[in-house]
């Protein structure tokens, strides 16, 4: 059985969330998603929806099995429990796949790490592409 694991903010849950965790999904057997901790989104504005919702909205996702909230202190630490076999990085996530590899290796957690394309163009796939267009259409 193959476990894939997906991360993100899922801030205003829209389609471009949904297909990431769809082709994910395809990659293996069972899909888990670490929900970023409010306290961790340091890399673009503060997420709107709170974490505690944004995990509850992701759980609710017939594509996922199990999505939990990721750590404070260590980004690592939920996937000793986890153990994936594949990560699956969206195409817009801030990591290096090779340093992602070989840091997991270092752990004692080897994955191997997938990045999905963004492959069909969807003009709202993005939380600041919605806020920008609620902010025209109603700002």
């Amino acid at each position: 059985m193959t476990r894939i694991l997906a991360t993100g903010t899922f801030d205003l849950l829209h389609p471009g969330h949904i297909y990431f965790l769809t082709q994910a999904r395809a990659l293996g057997d069972e899909l888990f998603v670490i929900v970023a901790r409010d306290s961790n989104v340091t890399h673009k504005p503060k997420p709107i929806v709170s974490e505690e919702q944004r995990l509850e909205m992701v759980n609710a996702l017939g594509i996922v099995d199990k999505a939990l909230l990721g750590s404070e202190k260590d980004m690592f630490e939920p996937l000793k429990h986890i153990r994936p076999d594949i990560i699956a990085l969206g195409y817009d996530q801030r990591f290096n796949a090779e340093n992602l590899e070989e840091e997991l290796a270092k752990r004692g957690l080897p994955a191997n790490v997938v990045r999905i394309p963004l492959s069909k163009e969807c003009p709202l796939c993005s939380t600041g592409a919605i806020i920008k267009e609620v902010l025209k259409r109603y700002g």
